[in-house]
C-alpha cells in the first residue's frame, strides 16, 4: 500500500523525529524566565483545582495514575534539567513520568542513578521509557542492536515497563513482515520479563493500515495475534488510534472496515497497561482527521474512555497508567498544567 506523502508540518512526522537524542538539544530559553512564567497565579489556581477535583460525582481518573510523557517537555528538560521540570510537574498534580531519553542537554550531565533519585525525590513514579526498535547502525541504542544495554538501563532506573514508539515496519508492511517483527517483540518481552519488566509497543496511526499483500487484513490485528499476550503489551496512543480510525475505516477496495479504539482495549484490557492521553479537534480536511491540541481542548471523549476502561477492566482493578502528551505544545508547562487540571476535573455521577 502506498503511504500518504508527508510534509515538514505533518504532526506525525514531527512526533517521529528522534526521541533518543532530542532531550540533548538546547532550546536557548532562560531557566528563570520559564519557571517564572509557569508559576503564575493562574497556574496555581489550575493546580489547586486539579488537586481538589472540582465537580460532583466519582472521579474518572484513577488515583495516583496520572503521568506525562517527557517528550512533551523536551524543551524544558534540555534547558532547565530534570529537577526543575519534576518540581513543576509535582505542583501540577502529576504522579508518574515516562522517559523519552536520559540526558538533559545544556542543563549538564546526569547519571542514571541521579535521574532515578531525582524522580523519587520529587514524589514521582517512573513508569516507563521509549527506546528505538531498530537501526542500520549496529551501535545504535535500540532494542535490536543493544537489547542488554537497553534493559540494563531500564532496570537501573527501576522501571516496570520498557517500550518502543517505533512501528513494527522493520521488514515491511506485509503480513509475513509483521509476523517476523512480532517474533522479535516476543524475544524482547521474554528478556524484559526475566528482569521483572513488561515490554510494550506504542502505536501511531499507521499500525491500523491494511497489509499490502492482504488488503483485507489490518496490520494491528496481526501484531495482536502474533505476539504473546504474556510477553508483549501495548501502550495505546489514543489520539493516533482515532487518527487511524479516520484513515483506515475502509479497505483498499472501498469495503467498509470501521473499528473502535476503545473496543480494542476492552477486549484485552490486560494488554494495555499504559495509555497516551493526547487530544485533537476534528478536521476531516486533514490527513489524520484531527488537529492535535492540549488535553481538554479537543473532541476526544476522555470522560467516557477513562471511565469505561477503569470500570470494565479485569473486574474493576485499576492498574492502567495514563500519560498526558502533546507532540509539539505551544508552551509545554502550560500544556502540562492544563492537561492535569482537565483530567482531574472529569467526574461521572455515582451509579452511572
Amino acid at each position: 500500500m502506498a503511504r500518504t506523502p508527508r510534509t515538514p508540518q505533518d504532526p506525525e512526522l514531527a512526533q517521529r523525529l528522534s526521541r533518543r537524542n532530542v532531550l540533548g538539544v538546547a532550546a536557548g530559553v532562560s531557566a528563570a524566565a520559564l519557571i517564572g512564567a509557569a508559576a503564575t497565579p493562574s497556574a496555581a489556581a489550575d493546580t489547586q483545582a486539579a488537586s481538589q477535583g472540582h465537580g460532583r460525582g466519582r472521579p474518572v481518573l484513577p488515583e495516583g495514575r496520572l503521568g506525562i510523557q517527557l517528550y512533551s517537555l523536551r524543551d524544558k528538560v534540555s534547558t532547565l534539567g530534570f529537577a526543575a521540570v519534576f518540581a513543576e510537574l509535582k505542583k501540577y498534580g502529576y504522579d508518574e513520568v515516562e522517559y523519552a531519553g536520559y540526558t538533559q542537554g545544556s542543563a549538564g550531565a546526569i547519571t542514571l542513578a541521579q535521574l532515578k533519585q531525582l524522580t523519587r525525590d520529587h514524589g514521582l513514579n517512573a513508569i516507563g521509557s521509549h527506546v528505538g526498535y531498530y537501526s542500520n547502525d549496529p551501535n545504535a541504542y535500540t532494542f535490536a542492536t543493544n537489547l542488554n544495554k537497553v534493559l540494563d538501563d531500564a532496570q537501573a532506573l527501576g522501571l516496570k515497563h520498557i517500550g518502543t514508539a517505533s512501528g513494527p515496519f522493520r521488514y515491511g508492511d506485509t503480513v509475513d513482515a509483521w509476523k517476523r517483527a512480532a517474533e522479535e517483540f516476543n524475544t524482547y518481552g521474554a528478556e524484559a520479563r526475566k528482569r521483572g519488566m513488561k515490554f510494550y509497543q506504542h502505536n501511531h496511526s499507521e499500525e491500523f493500515m491494511f497489509a499490502s499483500d492482504k488488503p483485507n487484513v489490518r496490520l494491528y490485528d496481526v501484531l495482536l495475534a502474533e505476539t504473546d499476550p504474556d510477553l508483549v503489551f501495548l501502550e495505546m496512543d489514543i489520539f493516533w488510534a482515532y487518527a487511524g480510525q479516520f484513515r483506515f475505516s475502509k479497505q483498499v477496495d472501498g469495503t467498509p472496515r470501521p473499528f473502535d479504539p476503545l473496543k480494542y482495549v476492552l477486549k484485552q484490557p490486560h494488554r494495555y497497561p499504559l495509555f497516551h492521553v493526547k487530544d485533537g479537534t476534528k478536521d476531516p480536511t486533514s490527513t489524520y482527521g484531527y488537529r492535535m491540541t492540549d488535553v481538554g481542548d479537543g473532541d476526544i471523549d476522555y470522560k467516557t474512555f477513562l471511565s469505561e476502561v477503569t470500570r470494565r477492566s479485569h473486574n474493576g482493578r485499576r492498574y492502567h497508567h495514563w500519560q498526558a502528551e502533546h507532540d509539539n505544545p505551544v508552551e509545554s508547562f502550560a500544556f502540562a498544567r492544563k492537561s492535569s487540571a482537565h483530567l482531574h476535573s472529569l467526574r461521572e455521577r455515582c451509579g452511572d
